[in-house]
């Protein structure tokens, strides 16, 4: 990758004409500061800024070669020599090289495992500190998972998940959404492309936190800027970006991703539309040396910079959490390293060497179905032997007439296959690949078909046991590491943004709890909540990786013999283990299917109502 080399970047705004036209932005700006373009602070905003980007940005672009190849793994792409190129164009029939999608298949089983551990209702679930607490973390958890459902949080995870096993990494940053129509506001997440993440390069990928940044690329257009800085009077100095010409940033001036690749040769932004890119970046700062305030102590602030010219927000991050609001996913991260390498990256090799031994085998195929004829030009008419269209009719020259030499004159060339074995071969790399990324066939949904016997009950439950383990070790650390901070600022934001009451369903999990304790307050199943309910102490509970619908039938043994042995029967809670048992075999709302008001009789209220004829058995009674 070309390594970008900046000058001084105020000088530059300078020499773009931004001084040309004024605007009146000062009542906006932080106070006691002169943000505008060319001054300056401004000008010193703008080199720092993008003197970090710089840096990160040349430790990430060092890991692109590597992702373009799974980029071009995933989307299919194989880039044809002029050979096979001649072959298409004379007929479009004929195979030519392919990716064998394996990798897109260990993907898929990666990604099905993890919806399934973790999109269960609800997305992510609270407990409270203190007695005190419990109802509020109830009611918190409520909220957040009508936020989850109200701007499809879990579009953005399934994103994150995805870049976390192509890339090594997956980033999102949490923001506090405001609906298209004003009338809804909460939780939402914004993916962060891996191409266009700007870490600190000097703490591993779990502690990000410790940096002294994080940032990121992203594209906008002018219109929506201005909408936004009519909303926020956190944003600034739009109206500088008409008088630019280029928008964009030096930082990544293109996609440089591989995902293009197969439909075109590059990715451009259409000129017409005014795109603008900007770069996004919270900082470790001291504001004194920024010329920002007095402050002589670090304050995280978050800077916001269009066409690498135009600063259009710089404020403090004012997040009661204090922390840098990204949450980052890396579930094959060797806790060292700020790049790590991704699940199919690792197996990336094998991918290369599948292609190829299926790929060879099409090639040498193909020349072998083309007739490979050896023949006498004094006995043949070489002109009926080219030509098919009288249906294979080749006549012998004069010379050989009558001679009956026909079977001397013409014989077909036979061709050893050397690639047969090629198919043969590619099982054993398809078994290295799934042995590799936990996804072998009882994972994928297949079971084995070849061996001497059938596949017999403790073969499969063993196997897939086995291969169920490891990717609930995956998913455990996923839970501890993105989906934990995600929930964390998703509660975090709630009690420090949410302003209004807001109402829930009291449906589903903890329904029951919260009819006893509010039973005044609802009404047709619905509840308002207040901002002060959710004034609580809490804990994010992780889920433990596990999927429901798995091996049961040991736990079904144990809920038989419990109902059985009176003793154990006093000891445990039939009902909550019955609910377990009926939860982890994929059953939601469980406390839907309880009836109300029922009460449950004693064996001597039960008697005493047979004696007086109120009751009677069941089978007496049909």
């Amino acid at each position: 990758m070309p390594v970008i080399i900046y000058g001084s970047a105020g000088r530059r705004a300078i020499s773009a004409g931004l001084t040309s036209q004024t605007f009146d932005y000062k009542q906006y700006y932080p106070e006691g500061v002169d943000l505008t373009p060319g001054s300056k602070v401004h000008n010193l905003i703008v080199d720092r800024v993008l003197e970090r980007a710089q840096e990160s940005a040349g430790v990430m672009q060092n890991r692109f070669e590597s992702w373009n190849e799974q980029d071009k793994f995933l989307t299919a792409y194989k880039r044809l020599d002029t050979e096979e190129t001649g072959i298409l164009l004379n007929d479009d029939r004929k195979p030519v090289s392919i990716v064998f999608p394996y990798t897109y298949a260990i993907l898929e089983t990666l990604l099905s495992y993890m919806m399934t551990a973790f999109f269960q209702e609800p997305l992510f679930r609270y407990e409270g500190y203190s007695p005190d607490d419990v109802m509020g973390s109830i009611l918190l958890e409520k909220i957040i998972n009508l936020h989850c459902n109200k701007f499809k949080v879990m579009l953005n995870l399934h994103t994150m998940f995805r870049d976390a096993f192509v890339y090594g990494i997956g980033v999102v940053a949490p923001i506090w959404k405001t609906s298209s129509n004003g009338l809804f506001e909460g939780n939402a997440l914004i993916n962060i492309d891996p191409y266009r993440y700007l870490p600190d390069p000097n703490v591993s990928v779990d502690n990000i936190q410790n940096g002294e940044s994080v940032g990121w690329v992203s594209d906008t257009n002018y219109m929506d800027l201005l909408t936004e800085e009519a909303a926020d009077e956190n944003v600034f100095n739009v109206k500088y970006l008409d008088l630019l010409h280029n928008r964009t940033t030096s930082i990544y001036d293109k996609d440089e991703s591989a995902r293009h690749l197969r439909f075109s040769s590059t990715k451009h932004l259409s000129s017409s539309l005014k795109p603008i890119t900007e770069i996004v970046q919270y900082m470790k700062i001291i504001p004194k040396d920024w010329g920002l305030g007095k402050g002589e102590l670090p304050e995280k602030w978050l800077f916001r910079l269009a066409g690498d010219q135009v600063v259009l927000t710089a404020r403090p991050a004012d997040f009661d959490h204090d922390k840098f609001p990204a949450a980052v996913t890396s579930p094959d991260f060797d806790g060292y390293s700020s790049t790590p390498l991704g699940r199919l990256e690792i197996v990336s090799g094998l991918q290369g060497v599948l292609d190829f031994l299926f790929n060879s085998h099409i090639a040498n195929v193909r020349k072998a179905v083309n007739n490979t004829l050896i023949y006498d030009p004094y006995l043949i008419n070489t002109n009926d032997l080219k030509d098919s269209k009288y249906g294979g009719m080749v006549r012998m020259r004069r010379p050989g007439w009558g001679q009956g030499k026909i079977n001397d004159a013409v014989k077909q060339l036979q061709i050893n296959d050397v690639t047969r074995q090629h198919i043969g071969d590619s099982s054993f790399i398809i078994d290295w690949m799934q042995k590799t990324t936990a996804t072998d066939s009882s994972a994928m949904g297949s079971l084995r078909t070849g061996g001497p016997d059938r596949l017999t009950k403790a073969e499969f439950q063993g196997t897939a046991s086995g291969g169920m383990s490891r990717l609930e070790r995956v998913a455990k650390v996923i839970g501890l590491q993105g989906m934990q901070d995600i929930g964390t600022f998703f509660a975090e934001h709630t009690q420090q943004m949410l302003d209004d009451e807001v109402y829930i369903k009291v449906t589903g999990s903890w329904s029951e709890v919260l009819y006893k304790e509010y039973q005044d307050s609802i009404s047709r199943g619905r509840m308002k909540v207040s901002p002060a309910d959710l004034d609580i102490a809490y804990d994010v509970l992780i889920r433990d990786g596990s999927i429901p619908g798995g091996d049961n039938s040991v736990s079904l043994k144990m809920f038989e013999l419990i109902t059985k042995q009176p003793e154990l029967s006093q000891k445990f809670d039939i009902v909550k283990i019955f609910k377990q048992i009926m939860q982890s075999n994929g059953a939601k709302s469980i406390d839907d299917f309880i009836r109300r008001g029922a009460e449950i009789q004693s064996n001597e209220n039960i008697e005493k109502d047979v004696q007086k004829g109120n009751l009677i058995p069941f089978d007496q009674a049909i």
